[in-house]
Formats: C-alpha cells, sequence, structure tokens
C-alpha cells in the first residue's frame, strides 16, 4: 500500500500523532514543533546537504538533537577515495538552533570560532556558505555553493513509529543543480551545473531510542533530462508509505519496497565490494559499486553510532510510472546503513 496526502493539514493531531501517515510529493502536512507531546529530549531536527559530481563534492549538516547539536562539513576527494570531516558537538541545543519549520522558509546561520555554516533561502536559490579554520594541513575550507533548479516534485513522508507521539517527518529534494567554488588546503574545486549535483535531506520528528536505517540518493542527468532517486527503510512503520521514489525531468514516480543487498565477508558487511538494489515490483533493479566509506564509530555513555555512508556508482534500470524505462551507468550517489542508540 502506498497511500498518497493530497492534502495541507497539521502534521501531527492533538494527541501529538502523525494525523495522516502517507507520502506526498510537495511539502503539503504542517510541522510545529510547538505541537510536539513527547518528551522534549526525544525531538531531533536537521538540514543535511550533499553536493557534488564525478570527482569531489561536500557534505554540510546542521542537527539539533534537543540534548545534543551537531554541525559537520566534510569534503570528498573521489579520484583519491579520500575524504575529510570536522564535525563540532554542542549539549543541550533544546531547539535553541531554531531551524525552520519548513523546508521552503526560513534561514539557518550557526557561528561558532571554529566555524560558519549558513543555509540561505533566496530567488529560488538555496546558499550554502561555510568555513572552518584549520580544515586540513592547518589551513581552512571555505566555499560557496548556489543551488538551482529544484524539481517541481520531490520525497515526502509521514512515518510514525511503533510508539506514541514519536514520528519522522522528512522531505528529500534531489536533483539540484550547482555552481559554486570550495577552497581547501589553498586549492580551489569548481561545481558547474552542468555536472554538479545536490541533494536536500530535511528532517524533523520524535525518535525512539534504538534504530537501524537504510539511505540510498543519486541526481544527475539521462538523455538531457535531470534523474533521480530516493531509496531507503528503517525509518519507523513504512506500512501505509515507502520513501522509494524516482524523480525525472521534475516528476516524481512512486516505487513500493526497495532491498538493499550488502555484501558479507565472514558473516559482517563488507561494505566496498558491489552492493546490489531490489525492488518488490520490478521498477528499481541496480547494483553499486562503492569508491570510498565514510565510516565512523562513535560510543559515549548510552550514546552509541555506527555509520557506513558509501559513496560510488550506481548502474542498472528504474521504471517510471508509465513504464518509461531508465537505463543509467556509473551513477554517481550514495547508500548508508546507519545504527543509532541516540
Amino acid at each position: 500500500m502506498q497511500h498518497e496526502i493530497l492534502k495541507s493539514t497539521p502534521l501531527l493531531d492533538k494527541e501529538g500523532n502523525i494525523f495522516e501517515p502517507g507520502y506526498a510529493k510537495t511539502l503539503l502536512p504542517i510541522y510545529k514543533r510547538s505541537d510536539i507531546k513527547a518528551n522534549g529530549l526525544r525531538i531531533k531536527e536537521w538540514d543535511y546537504y550533499f553536493a557534488g559530481n564525478n570527482h569531489f563534492g561536500i557534505a554540510l549538516t546542521v542537527a539539533d538533537n534537543s540534548y545534543m547539536g551537531l554541525d559537520s562539513i566534510t569534503f570528498f576527494n573521489f579520484d583519491d577515495k579520500t575524504e575529510i570531516t570536522s564535525s563540532f558537538m554542542k549539549f543541550f541545543t533544546f531547539g535553541k538552533k531554531n531551524l525552520p519549520s519548513s523546508s521552503s522558509k526560513g534561514n539557518i546561520r550557526v557561528v561558532d570560532k571554529k566555524y560558519i555554516i549558513e543555509f540561505t533561502l533566496k530567488d529560488n536559490q538555496r546558499l550554502l556558505d561555510f568555513k572552518v579554520e584549520n580544515f586540513t594541513e592547518g589551513q581552512p575550507l571555505i566555499g560557496r555553493l548556489i543551488l538551482s533548479s529544484a524539481p517541481q516534485e520531490s520525497m515526502v513522508i509521514a512515518t510514525p513509529f511503533d510508539k506514541p507521539k514519536h514520528f519522522y517527518f522528512n522531505q528529500k529534494i534531489n536533483c539540484m543543480r550547482v555552481e559554486g567554488t570550495v577552497t581547501m588546503a589553498g586549492k580551489p574545486y569548481v561545481f558547474t551545473p552542468e555536472s554538479s549535483f545536490a541533494v536536500l535531506d530535511w528532517g524533523r520528528g520524535v525518535w525512539t531510542y534504538k534504530n537501524t536505517w537504510y539511505w540510498g540518493s543519486a541526481s544527475g542527468v539521462v538523455d538531457g533530462f535531470s534523474f533521480g532517486f530516493n531509496i531507503g527503510y528503517g525509518f519507523g512503520n513504512t506500512s501505509a508509505a515507502t520513501e522509494n521514489m524516482l524523480i525525472y525531468n521534475g516528476k516524481a514516480h512512486k516505487l513500493s519496497a526497495v532491498t538493499f543487498n550488502i555484501p558479507l565477508k565472514d558473516g559482517k558487511e563488507d561494505y566496498l565490494k558491489t552492493w546490489t538494489f531490489s525492488s518488490d515490483d520490478g521498477r528499481f533493479e541496480m547494483s553499486f559499486e562503492p569508491i570510498l566509506d565514510r565510516f565512523s564509530k562513535t560510543s559515549l555513555l548510552i550514546l552509541e553510532s555506527d555509520q557506513h555512508q558509501v559513496f560510488g556508482k550506481f548502474s542498472g534500470t528504474a521504471i517510471l510510472d508509465d513504464g518509461k524505462k531508465i537505463i543509467i551507468k556509473d551513477f554517481l550517489g550514495f547508500a548508508e546503513k546507519v545504527a543509532n542508540k541516540w
């Protein structure tokens, strides 16, 4: 079952539960932090951007998880198969970052002695400005990226957890064009809109303590038209709808369930070997050749995180709602498995 939300209503009812579980193609549900009825410690809000091309990329995170805020910047060099990350944590933010209640309005600005991250909406564009002192080789990373040409439709999902007052509200905007420059250790990396694309992961919710999720995303051009996809599961109870969706020439095409097949070695995931992906309706069949694994594992008292965000190239077929077959080869994207106790 894939239930589509077709009208705008409050995201939460008077008890703090999802009013209408399902998916939408635009940001129809209305989120208000003040409507949440759960313990304030459980509220999690974030904006995550990835922008990149076949050679390099940048990931930016601003998160307010109530008891802990996290800001992070990662630079990827796919040619060298390397990544560099700087992360900054602050405790007991409790919404003080004032992250917007909608992805379509409001700005974000976090400033510290060591870094600045700003996300600004202006004239149908998203401006990403950032700087980190002493990022690598004792030198800063500094950049400004302009994201434009967002598709008319995107993946929006309102998902309950199997626990009262817990939910996940999420929008993924694929296929944005990227223009700008990131300078790292004195070397400029130029993003051009012909070859560079971005995705926004905009999340708001009340999460349960222990979760394991899978997420994959890619954006680019196929036969002269923009094409991207969002795949994943593990984000709550998806009986009303999954978050699997194709975006082609600005329009959304809904998929059912997609399974991530991560290769195993000695009973453990071998993240840098070839993955495969398969859908229950036969509309998404892909292989995935990893380039690098952005891996992090932390343990802090009762908090644990084991994250593998793997970047690589997808090859295979995807079928649109009208039966049109999209064939891709060596299509840059990422797939991840994340296990959290948070």
